[in-house]
């Protein structure tokens, strides 16, 4: 019976409604949860944005290194095709610059030193430009799941200060007093949670995703510097 009581109160369209409740809240509450809204959905974009963007970059990454080595892998002349869209054919690219920028002429033992540990820097460089554009943007989410919970409870401290406030005022401490702030305490919180959660889970997923193409790339420009220095060693003897 008591379920059923509850049951008509809610499809009766009494103030217990959600919908209800959210027109009837304080404006802050209201400004609270319209924050928490937006940032759950500025999170979602973010998270759809690097889901595909990531993906695309490791796969680009990994077919332009087994052409690369299935092809001229010993060659370091610009060739068309390369410094494209994929991370490891403009990696790529900043050694073989140096290597063109050297000349045709035969390198000393020294030069062909310089020009090793200038492609080294050159690639580095690429690397970490690679990996920082490909992480744009997760601040964003980091921001958002850090901050989401406290805005949340930010709402949750108003809303339970409106409860008492009402119980102040009315005398009454019964449940029809501080039913709506209350509700709109809790909706608050949980809206907090449900922007946070997300953008804390898919930011750790994208940092992992971030270091594991920081590492590829890294192994990739350190096959390409061996060959380079066994290249400009070849280059010196000739």
């Amino acid at each position: 019976m008591e379920n059923e009581s509850i049951g008509n109160v809610v499809a009766s369209g009494s103030e217990f409604s959600l919908i209800a409740l959210l027109s009837e809240a304080d404006i802050v509450v209201k400004l609270v949860l319209v924050a928490l809204l937006l940032a759950s959905v500025w999170s979602w974009i973010v998270i759809g944005e690097k889901t595909f963007v990531l993906g695309g970059l490791k796969k680009s990454a990994r077919a332009f290194e087994e052409a690369f080595w299935n092809g001229r892998a010993g060659e370091f002349d610009l060739r068309p095709g390369q410094g494209g869209k994929d991370p490891a054919s403009r990696v790529f690219v900043s050694c073989a610059r140096e290597w063109q920028d050297a000349g045709r002429a035969l390198p000393t033992p020294a030069e062909a030193s310089a020009i090793v540990s200038r492609a080294e820097r050159a690639m580095r460089a690429a690397v970490d430009r690679e990996v920082g554009q490909a992480g744009k943007g997760l601040s964003v989410l980091a921001t958002i799941g850090s901050a989401s919970p406290f805005i949340g409870l930010f709402g949750t401290v108003w809303g339970i200060m409106n409860a008492f406030l009402n119980i102040a005022e009315q005398q009454d401490t019964s449940l029809g007093t501080v039913a709506g702030p209350i509700a709109e305490a809790l909706f608050a919180t949980g809206l907090g949670l449900v922007a946070a959660i997300p953008a804390v889970i898919f930011y750790n997923k994208f940092t992992s995703d971030l270091t594991q193409l920081a590492d590829q790339l890294d192994a990739f420009s350190q096959d390409v510097l061996v060959r380079l220095s066994r290249r400009a060693s070849d280059a010196t003897r000739d």
